[in-house]
């Protein structure tokens, strides 16, 4: 996948199909509000094996049963489609 910084009309255009997703300070981010920690964490879980598979690792926090996920590709100093990928595999874990 192509690790090149997306300029900011491909951010916004890569933005149409994920609505839950915001750019906050230079990151791709969403919160998750799950019923329970246990719940939460087995969401962590399966988002960390997919984030192995493609060698692209979140930014993220979690209390008690919220997660919060901040994506970007520090080496390219920015968004790339690789953020977004992984943003739509998380989104497809829920």
């Amino acid at each position: 996948m192509n690790r090149s910084r997306l300029s900011d009309e491909e951010v916004e255009q890569a933005l149409s199909s994920l609505p839950e997703w915001r750019v906050v300070d230079g990151n791709l981010r969403r919160r998750f509000e799950f019923p329970s920690f246990v719940v939460a964490f087995g969401f962590m879980t399966r988002v960390a094996m997919a984030a192995e598979r493609m060698d692209h690792h979140p930014d993220w926090s979690n209390v008690y049963s919220t997660v919060t996920i901040n994506l970007q590709t520090h080496d390219a100093g920015g968004l790339t489609a690789l953020d977004f990928e992984l943003a739509r595999q998380i989104d497809a874990l829920l």
